[in-house]
């Protein structure tokens, strides 16, 4: 009998442990880093910030953007494209920030799918009546569809500017750059009132927990948005030929290499803690893998990332062109970034010990 009761109690002790809150109640870290103070880190210095100078950028584009509409002259237009460019590059800083309320509204769908759908951009328009916040519409919405609305509508600038003699383009635009900032406000409101309490508490390892999605979105981020949509898809890696027409802001047809150093920037800082090139290493990955005496790793990491970067930069200033002049450099480029994803995926899930949630899709 006293057998009996000694095998239940072993098996309730077993059954309270394996309950530990998947939210972070329950600390089923198997490693002593704090896990704490790096979700802290990524909150107040690098998220939060980062969505704050977005959600600033985005009001300046609606400012300019009415301006531009009461107004639609050649002046206000090259002031509307370059605020236009400015929070483009903006955004590149928020982006792989897919967690909390960002992840419930698919906002990085409603902000950057591209190549834009030009023809149901031009059908909502020519109706007059339309719903951005529809699923249908996230190839026409966000800054893809503004890149085309400010570039892309007409072949000249005279045309473009006949074109919002139009009440419907102007209409359009201001409700594209409204939208805009509309979702990220609420995203950040989310943030500041909600889910920064939630992110930095949540830190258990599993697989619910705030601090492995957030790894996991990271990487997915740089899988799949930086190295497949920026790099891989216009050259041709997943398709027969390459597909230069589905590059990132291809009717501006000049940042799109900026914008990918620009990203390829945020995600080196992010894994070392950093809230701008320039400060100092903070609570973040690198420190995290230093603490599981894994400096070799770190250090692969960075030069890795430092290596891609050497390959971005050699490129035209637009991805469509060096796409259409010289695909190799474009593919070295993916390559570079694909050996990141290697450190990442394999050897930093690993240490972490952090399990993929997401699906590959496109075989590496």
């Amino acid at each position: 009998m006293k057998k009996l009761v000694y095998v239940f109690a072993i098996m309730l002790f077993i059954v309270a442990c394996s309950k530990s809150d998947d939210t972070g109640g329950g600390n089923t870290n198997p490693d002593n880093y704090n896990r704490t103070a790096m979700q802290t880190n990524l909150a107040d210095n690098i998220i939060i910030p980062r969505l704050q100078n977005l959600k600033f950028g985005l009001e300046t584009l609606v400012d300019v953007g009415n301006t531009f509409t009461a107004l639609p002259n050649q002046a206000n237009l090259d002031n509307l494209r370059a605020i236009y460019v400015s929070t483009y590059k903006d955004w590149q800083l928020v982006e792989p920030f897919n967690i909390g309320q960002a992840e419930v509204m698919q906002y990085s769908f409603k902000m950057n799918v591209y190549p834009t759908n030009t023809a149901d951009i031009e059908a909502n328009i020519a109706n007059g009546t339309y719903d951005l916040s529809a699923v249908g519409n996230n190839d026409a919405v966000g800054f893809p569809a503004l890149d085309y609305m400010l570039h892309g509508v007409a072949a000249t600038d005279i045309d473009i500017l006949n074109k919002y003699a139009d009440a419907n383009y102007k209409t359009y635009l201001t409700d594209l750059i409204a939208q805009m900032n509309s979702l990220t406000q609420t995203v950040l409101t989310d943030w500041t009132t909600n889910y920064r309490s939630v992110f930095i508490n949540s830190t258990s390892n599993t697989v619910s927990s705030a601090v492995n999605k957030f790894i996991n979105d990271y990487i997915f981020y740089f899988e799949k948005a930086l190295r497949a949509n920026k790099f891989g898809i216009p050259g041709g890696v997943f398709s027969t030929t390459p597909l230069a027409d589905k590059a990132e802001a291809i009717y501006n047809g000049t940042i799109s290499r900026d914008l990918a150093i620009i990203a390829l920037d945020n995600v080196q800082n992010i894994f070392n803690g950093k809230a701008t090139s320039t400060s100092p290493v903070g609570e973040g990955f690198n420190k995290y893998l230093i603490e599981l005496d894994r400096q070799d790793l770190a250090t692969l990491i960075n030069n890795r990332i430092d290596a891609a970067r050497q390959k971005i930069q050699i490129l035209d200033a637009d991805l469509k062109t060096q796409v259409e002049t010289d695909n190799t450099k474009m593919t070295e480029a993916y390559d570079a970034l694909q050996l990141v994803v290697v450190s990442f995926k394999v050897d930093m899930l690993q240490a972490f010990n952090v399990s993929v949630d997401y699906v590959d899709a496109d075989g590496d």
